[in-house]
């Protein structure tokens, strides 16, 4: 049984009708929009925004501030590499801040950034990483074990392996391959 409140962090660079009918299926659901693979304001990316604010699921925009204020996101998402500060002037209450990182360094990084939400990653395999690179549980428990912050596994998440998410305190996932699998594939009654 996958934890109750587990909250899922999608990351899209588009979206179709399979996509939308598995983000509805799906509870706790916030959507990334990796707008490192689709320019802003394309066709693609303004669909995203539109199904998210019709379905009021939050959004968040990957690595800058400034175009989810433009597009009035619920927040931004830094990724690992990412080492700017977000001037405090420019940041508003409303706007929520999530991060990625890898180690003890680049939390640190992410706990100056003002992150709310860390994604741990990688937690199981994936063809991003190395194996000798892939945390595990233990692993994924240990380097996480002082962090004050709300914890997110990322990396390698499919359905054979997300109820091993039980077994940590992580609060969310990130997935972005298992949601562009056939909707039959997901089910909600174990999610």
């Amino acid at each position: 049984m996958v934890k109750e409140k587990l909250k899922f962090y999608v990351f899209l660079d588009d979206i179709n009708i399979s996509i939308k009918n598995n983000l509805l299926r799906l509870k706790n659901v916030n959507i990334i929009i990796d707008n490192d693979q689709i320019e802003i304001a394309s066709y693609q990316f303004t669909e995203i925004i539109k199904f998210a604010k019709k379905n009021k699921i939050p959004f968040f925009v990957k690595n800058d501030y400034r175009v989810a204020v433009k597009y009035q996101s619920n927040g931004v998402f830094l990724t690992s590499d990412n080492k700017s500060l977000i001037k405090p002037i420019l940041l508003k209450k409303e706007i929520k801040i999530l991060g990625s990182a890898h180690n003890q360094i680049e939390y640190h990084r992410k706990n100056q950034q003002s992150c709310e939400t860390i994604m741990l990653s990688p937690i199981f395999y994936n063809n991003k990483y190395s194996t000798n690179k892939i945390l595990g549980i233990i692993k994924f428990n240990l380097l996480n074990l002082n962090w004050k912050r709300e914890i997110c596994a990322l990396g390698g998440i499919k359905i054979k392996n997300i109820k091993m998410i039980d077994m940590t305190k992580a609060e969310g996932v990130a997935i972005q391959s298992m949601i562009k699998e056939k909707p039959t594939c997901i089910n909600t009654s174990g999610l």
